[in-house]
């Protein structure tokens, strides 16, 4: 047999999701049919966006979020296994992870809709009381005890990665990179036996550029930040990433926090609590979690400073990392 006929074949698909893109990147044998796993990356992402998405206002969260109080609802497997893990999440942060800020979300400009005062000054008066402690879970049922507006976007984009990763495996691919918008996912090693590499941006707004290399083998990777996704109110740049004791964004949070798990939902929900709790109570809490995590704080000076927490990120953060999630 040729070399040729022997040599895995790089394949490298894409497609829209969530109002950004996913990406999947593996090699396969020759003759391997892309196009059947670009259609299952497809609907998978797709299926995680019909269930979650606060876009949509016939998603499964948008049926469960126009539910009367007191009623039980049944939800799809999916959304309620992410429902399941935010608020876990939501539990052992405190509520640094609250997947019941969907209000102030949209006040203040982060969904659909534009910020007003009005909407402002409601969310920030509203009582609050975490998802955790309103939402009851039995089986594929789930009710609220008081009014809240559910948002996913601190895990759901996680958890598409996930999907992709899944599917993947389904369709007999060991070793692959998949993300979507930053959050990454790595299955086995690429075909030379080494280990996926991935770049975390340092935390600029002007261009991207990295900042710490880390090479993944069977994890998750992602990072929340202050510098892509924001709003301007009266002048002031304020970041997506929200205060459940305010109901308004962050004022003083790190630059950015990274968090390495075994799963990008995982990952993704972490890297908000975090971001949340700060540098300080954040690194306390990631210690006492065993979580990997790379903190990213700004000096007066401008620069930036990094300090890690965890087995990951003992050494000096501007270096290569492994990360074996096994």
């Amino acid at each position: 047999m040729s070399k040729m006929s022997t040599e895995m074949v790089r394949h490298a698909l894409n497609g829209p999701t969530m109002g950004t893109r996913w990406s999947a990147l593996f090699f396969a044998e020759p003759g391997f049919d892309a196009n059947a796993v670009q259609g299952a990356l497809q609907a998978a992402v797709d299926e995680v966006d019909a269930q979650m998405s606060t876009w949509k206002p016939d998603s499964d969260l948008m049926r469960l979020n126009a539910a009367p109080v007191g009623k039980w609802v049944a939800v799809p497997e999916r959304l309620e296994q992410v429902l399941r893990l935010g608020l876990e999440i939501g539990r052992a942060s405190d509520g640094a992870f609250d997947i019941g800020m969907g209000d102030a979300v949209t006040a203040w400009g982060f969904g659909s809709e534009a910020a007003t005062s009005a909407r402002i000054r409601a969310a920030m008066d509203a009582p609050r009381r975490p998802a955790h402690v309103v939402l009851e879970i039995c089986g594929n049922h789930v009710r609220k005890s008081a009014r809240i507006a559910l948002d996913l976007n601190g895990i759901a984009k996680g958890y598409g990665v996930d999907q992709l990763a899944e599917t993947l495996r389904d369709h007999g691919v060991a070793g692959a990179l998949v993300g979507i918008d930053g959050e990454m996912r790595a299955l086995g090693l690429r075909p030379d036996g080494e280990a996926w590499t991935i770049a975390v941006e340092a935390p600029e707004v002007e261009r991207r550029t990295p900042h710490s290399i880390l090479a993944l083998q069977d994890a998750a990777v992602a990072t929340s930040g202050d510098y892509r996704h924001w709003v301007e109110v009266q002048g002031r740049r304020l970041a997506h990433t929200m205060d459940p004791s305010r109901g308004a964004p962050l004022i003083a949070s790190p630059a950015s926090v990274t968090v390495v798990a075994q799963s990008c939902a995982e990952a993704d929900a972490w890297a908000t609590a975090l971001m949340v709790l700060g540098a300080d109570v954040g690194a306390a809490l990631a210690r006492k979690r065993g979580l990997d995590a790379l903190f990213l704080l700004r000096e007066e000076d401008g620069s930036v400073r990094g300090f890690g927490v965890g087995d990951l990120f003992f050494k000096d953060p501007a270096t290569i990392a492994v990360a074996d999630g096994k």
